[in-house]
């Protein structure tokens, strides 16, 4: 279940209320605390007044050193569970303008060395061409909140120089699907699968393609990207979903990795690629 942004806060509140009560209850000091639980007397601090987020496993220690019984242990794990859960929906996105998720995608992506792209329904923004990213923008539904479409085009198509960055390596992981999807007209949708087979040519970017026929034991239910090992966003029809649990990080990995070994990687996916588009320029005919 997602949570409301007022519910987080609170819940963030809530954590770091009781971890400090908790703390004071036992008679030991910030410092001592953070002698056994092997942390830091300012990360302590900090976590203790709010101003920095707990992992769960951070609770975890915190907890066992403090020696807390294990029906409250319960319910404080499921409470930072919680509270590393962010939920934005597209609404609120819109609200300030679509261009401010594209500078946070930009800061996130600048701050991160090792990104995987999980795809199962269309290319990423990272890999389209103008012509798509302007479709993929463009509301489908009257329910879909407006957009400055043109202003977030252009703030996507800037992200993309970040590909160009050697110290950094992208695994962009699509479905069969993802890349034949008619989401736009033949010419746009052959110029999109070249583009996706000129980038998989750069030496820090792997493009992998499961094909339809694969026989795969999992279900691609969402996009999601891996950041690190720090953090996931889990794409849903409605927002975006961040998860942090270290735990929720790690079935990510195990997960992304699974689809990838049924993957055509390489120049077999670059030649994928190339066959797709030279199909959608057939269709134009």
């Amino acid at each position: 279940m997602t949570i409301e942004p007022e519910h987080q806060a609170r819940e963030r509140r809530d954590l770091a209320g009781a971890l400090k009560g908790l703390r004071l209850a036992s008679g030991l000091s910030g410092e001592r605390l953070a002698i056994r639980c092997n942390m830091s007397q300012t990360k302590i601090s900090r976590i203790e007044t709010g101003r920095s987020l707990p992992s769960v496993i951070d609770v975890e220690r915190i907890l066992a050193a403090l020696e807390v019984p294990e029906e409250i242990t319960h319910d404080l794990l499921v409470l930072a569970r919680r509270a590393n859960v962010d939920y934005a929906s597209w609404r609120a996105y819109a609200r300030v303008g679509l261009s401010h998720k594209q500078a946070e995608l930009r800061a996130l992506e600048r701050s991160s060395r090792v990104m995987r792209h999980f795809l199962p329904a269309a290319p990423t923004g990272l890999l389209h061409i103008r012509e798509y990213a302007e479709q993929t923008l463009t509301p489908a539904v009257a329910s879909a909140p407006s957009r400055n479409v043109s202003r977030a085009v252009e703030a996507r198509i800037e992200r993309q120089a970040v590909l160009d960055d050697t110290s950094r390596t992208f695994t962009f992981l699509l479905t069969e699907q993802a890349v034949r999807w008619r989401l736009a007209n033949s010419q746009t949708m052959a110029a999109q699968c070249a583009h996706m087979a000129d980038v998989s040519m750069k030496p820090n970017v792997e493009i992998a393609i499961i094909p339809q026929a694969a026989e795969v034991p999992a279900i691609p239910l969402n996009i999601f990207v891996i950041y690190d090992d720090r953090l996931v966003t889990v794409e849903l029809f409605s927002g975006e979903v961040v998860l942090r649990d270290p735990r929720d990080v790690s079935q990510h990995l195990d997960l992304f990795n699974l689809f990838l070994t049924h993957a055509l990687t390489g120049s077999a996916a670059t030649e994928f690629l190339r066959n797709a588009a030279d199909g959608f320029m057939q269709q134009r005919n």
